[in-house]
């Protein structure tokens, strides 16, 4: 715990460094707004006093009511401003998240909830909109705005600008005093709130088995019981919230009582001790803003939390080694590799090294844990060796451009992801700018277009999320078709006939084999009939380093 809340102040700093420099004209706005609210208040308290003297007021009236009108323009400025500054800091935070995410790839999955991880992108950037967009500038206008009344009121009244001035430091003193109780409350309201999407999610994805278990009432009554404890948490949250407000109304209070006392006391005149008066409102306003604006940033520590936790997006600038490799026969090689998950579980990999020559075919086979998937998922660019190396064409696959090694690269997995839409705009995501013509040729070559004739609308049928509405093996074709669309020159196969039945397996399998021709392939199968796949087996579970390094 202690370890995150110093990773989130660290990561809040440097967010504040960021958005100080977007909010430099929102407060230069809202600078000219209290100027503007200290003339009103002179022109209020001089005109009355030119009034009561029988002195036409109509000069200072006309000057109030110009005053208005520019204050209430300046309001609108400094609202636009803030709305755009939270909105920027929110495209920025969200791009950055999701380079992250998408750069550390499946590896980001292992112990997250993808729940959590979707309230994170969401709710906890949103979050942060009031902090980028309110709290920031609020905090600068907090400090400048009161000081420059204060000179306002020296001119009137030396005295009684410095009890005012006292009276507005015990406000951020009560205020701090509150904040300790609203930031741990903040924190355990986004604790309850990602308790609630993660179990909301897991339980609309197992919808059939709730009900095939007869689970539904007791489901509902947990889904309820965690709605209702966030609702505890969030009325928590606004009940400290409150304490700072109240701390802000009895500091103004009592500076509007003691400076009466005193207009009274040394017999100032009306107009004079009217703009003392008003000028205490405005010195207020902004520490009232500020008020308004401290639970953003007690919420921003609940959400800086977790966001801080998550990868950085990668560095914008390209390595000085970065390289582009050919196209056309890819030789893939491991040397001397280690890698661990967990330090405290011992290596996946230990001293790994095998060449896999360009147009060949190699087969890992071992238990579940060996370290199939991981050197996949190294292939694929998503986890860097702890030691060693890893080459494509004799490159350094941490030296290849992203999308160079993108471009290279097909894979399929076990569990092919399909998105809400037709046949044909999911195998098209391979490659989004192919033709209809090649889309087709792509079904044919993966069998697509054998349960797809059957379908109403061909090519064109809509499946949803996940690929509802297809077979295990009708999605897995599906996934084929997208590689033959792809056609890169290195195939990756994860598993990927596990969860079919023999005979679907053994149709996928074909098709893989018409995609492996001239393609380098490096397969990871605990399947008997996808070892008959052809090539050379690399044994993870039995064979020591020795015998790995012999694999050629």
């Amino acid at each position: 715990m202690r370890h995150s809340q110093t990773a989130a102040k660290i990561w809040l700093r440097q967010q504040t460094k960021l958005g100080r420099r977007a909010v430099r004209g929102a407060v230069a706005i809202g600078m000219l707004g209290v100027a503007a609210g200290i003339g009103q208040a002179v022109c209020v308290g001089y005109g009355l006093d030119d009034a009561m003297r029988g002195v036409p007021a109509a000069p200072l009236l006309m000057t109030f009511a110009v005053l208005a009108l520019v204050r209430a323009g300046l309001g609108w400025l400094f609202e636009r401003a803030s709305f755009e500054v939270g909105a920027r800091a929110r495209r920025r935070l969200r791009t950055d998240i999701l380079a992250g995410m998408l750069a550390a790839g499946p590896a980001l999955l292992r112990g997250r909830h993808s729940g959590e991880l979707t309230a994170a992108v969401i709710d906890r950037i949103e979050a942060l909109d009031g902090f980028f967009g309110r709290w920031l500038a609020a905090a600068t206008l907090a400090v400048a705005g009161p000081a420059l009344v204060v000179v306002a009121l020296l001119w009137l009244d030396p005295w009684g600008a410095a009890f005012v001035a006292l009276a507005g430091l015990l406000v951020p003193m009560g205020m701090a005093f509150a904040g300790i109780g609203a930031a741990s409350a903040s924190r355990r309201q986004f604790a309850a709130m990602a308790r609630l999407q993660a179990r909301f999610l897991d339980r609309v994805r197992g919808i059939a088995t709730i009900v095939l278990y007869g689970r539904a009432p007791d489901e509902a009554r947990a889904l309820a019981a965690a709605a209702d404890e966030l609702r505890q948490r969030t009325m928590r949250v606004l009940r400290v919230a409150f304490l700072s407000s109240a701390t802000l109304d009895c500091a103004a209070a009592a500076a509007l009582v003691v400076l009466a006392i005193r207009a009274v006391a040394r017999g100032a005149a009306p107009g004079p001790a009217l703009a003392e008066l008003l000028l205490v409102a405005e010195f207020f306003a902004p520490l009232r803003v500020f008020a308004a604006a401290y639970q953003d940033s007690m919420q921003a520590q609940g959400a800086a939390e977790v966001l801080a936790e998550l990868p950085a997006a990668p560095p914008p600038e390209v390595p000085k080694a970065v390289r582009h490799v050919a196209a056309r026969g890819v030789t893939v090689a491991f040397e001397a590799v280690d890698f661990s998950w967990d330090t405290t579980r011992g290596k996946v990999l230990d001293s790994l090294s095998f060449r896999a020559p360009a147009g060949e075919t190699l087969v890992l086979v071992g238990p579940s844990g060996a370290g199939k998937t991981t050197i996949i998922e190294m292939l694929l660019g998503f986890i860097r060796p702890d030691q060693g190396r890893v080459t494509i064409n004799g490159a350094d696959i941490a030296t290849l451009v992203p999308q160079a090694l993108s471009n290279l690269t097909a894979w399929i997995g076990q569990r092919p992801m399909l998105f809400a839409g037709t046949i044909r705009d999911n195998i098209r995501f391979a490659r989004p700018e192919a033709t209809d013509a090649e889309i087709t040729d792509a079904a044919r070559f993966g069998q697509v277009d054998g349960f797809a004739a059957r379908l109403p609308d061909g090519l064109d049928t809509v499946v949803g999320e996940g690929g509802y509405g297809l077979s295990g093996g009708e999605a897995q074709r599906v996934a084929l078709a997208r590689a033959f669309l792809k056609n890169a020159p290195l195939l990756l196969l994860d598993e990927p006939t596990a969860h079919l039945d023999p005979l679907t397996e053994a149709d996928v399998l074909d098709g893989l084999r018409r995609l492996a021709i001239g393609r380098t392939v490096i397969l990871a199968s605990h399947s008997t009939a996808a070892h008959s796949f052809g090539g050379r087996r690399l044994d993870l579970g039995r064979a020591p380093p020795a015998t790995m390094r012999g694999v050629a």
